[in-house]
């Protein structure tokens, strides 16, 4: 009798793209499995097959509830892997980031999708790469990176991170995509949430995504009031986090009529939220600008929104929008260099159309296809 074919995932917080994969592999493996705190199903459900261990959510709170909830589901993760999931074949997804250490001590087959890399991750909380936490990582991951089934991660900048665990060979990159499939853009005039708004004849400057100690969303509100006096251009943050309130006091002090800050959109509107932008912003943090590229911008793109990056200019963002020409990136510090930016662009309807067209472009090289990816590259 041929042995069933099992597998384990893991991640925390699970979302579209962590569905899409599982749901590659549910169509061949025998017993699929998924440890995660939450599900958050987007256009497409996880498949029926898959059982559900529930652990504790991942708290987007401050770093010490962050770090808290890492810690008590990596501990709940061992002991489903030690007893329920003990031959199972396990996928880390890296929320917990902690949770693929466990393989030390666990003898399952393994294999680990990288999103962040820790513990060079660590920094942006002032954690030195000379303390003892950060070079045990380390040494641990050269270690597990050795071990590993498969070491996959999304970009070039993560990879370039990866190097120095492990050889390039074995480390497979495949980019993210949109998690709506049926995403597409909107006219302005077609757009009834832009509409309920009133704002239908503004050029929209919009961030849309998280507003956390992370996320410097503070440099939209300097923009708009570079933009006091132009009655044409606004300003839209939507987002949740630990920081909205701090932002909501800071439009309110600078009496900034065209600001809005608004809450995360429901699912239903998420399409037409998106594109109203006539510019997404996209913000990374200078301590995160090399391990991270926002998935926000596959979205962007899938609406055909031209966007405005706000990173160092050897980030990772600064090269994807070069190398698809749909936008520009700006030092967080360059105030003037994006207003600029903003002015020219709003009165150069042609610009406008040819990035967004460029955005259009470089959305079919992120799709969901690329979940099937992973399924072809793990069983290879």
């Amino acid at each position: 009798m041929q042995k069933k074919k099992k597998i384990v995932f893991i991640n925390q917080a699970t979302g579209y793209l962590t569905i899409d994969i599982i749901n590659e592999f549910a169509k061949d493996y025998d017993e699929v499995a998924l440890i995660a705190g939450s599900i958050r199903v987007q256009d497409i459900p996880l498949d029926r097959k898959v059982k559900w261990s529930k652990i504790t959510k991942y708290d987007r709170g401050n770093p010490k509830k962050k770090f808290l909830s890492w810690l008590i589901g990596t501990i709940q993760i061992f002991f489903l892997l030690l007893f329920r999931y003990r031959r199972y074949e396990i996928f880390y997804i890296t929320i917990p980031p902690s949770a693929y250490l466990l393989s030390l001590v666990l003898p399952n087959k393994f294999s680990v999708l990288v999103f962040d890399v820790y513990p060079d991750v660590l920094e942006i909380y002032n954690i030195k790469k000379t303390s003892l936490i950060y070079r045990s990582w380390a040494r641990w991951n050269r270690k597990l990176f050795r071990k590993a089934h498969r070491v996959f991660t999304i970009g070039e900048g993560m990879a370039r991170l990866l190097d120095a665990y492990m050889e390039r060979d074995k480390m497979k990159i495949i980019p993210l995509w949109s998690g709506l499939t049926k995403i597409k853009p909107v006219a302005k005039a077609d757009n009834p949430w832009l509409k309920d708004l009133g704002l239908q004849n503004k050029f929209i400057v919009q961030y849309s995504g998280n507003i956390g100690y992370t996320h410097n969303v503070e440099v939209m509100v300097d923009l708009a009031r570079e933009f006091v006096g132009n009655p044409d251009i606004h300003f839209l943050i939507i987002g949740r986090g630990e920081r909205v309130n701090h932002i909501k006091q800071i439009i309110e002090d600078h009496k900034l009529k065209n600001t809005s800050l608004l809450p995360f959109q429901p699912d239903d509107v998420l399409n037409y939220s998106l594109a109203a932008a006539d510019l997404g912003v996209v913000i990374l943090d200078e301590k995160s600008a090399h391990v991270s590229l926002p998935s926000k911008i596959y979205n962007l793109q899938a609406v055909a929104v031209p966007m405005l990056g706000i990173s160092t200019l050897d980030s990772e963002l600064n090269g994807h929008l070069e190398l698809f020409d749909n936008g520009k990136c700006f030092v967080a510090s360059d105030i003037k260099g994006m207003v600029g930016y903003i002015n020219n662009l709003s009165n150069d309807k042609a610009a406008i159309q040819a990035l967004s067209e460029n955005s259009k472009k470089a959305s079919v090289n992120f799709t969901i296809a690329n979940a099937k990816k992973y399924y072809e590259e793990y069983v290879s």
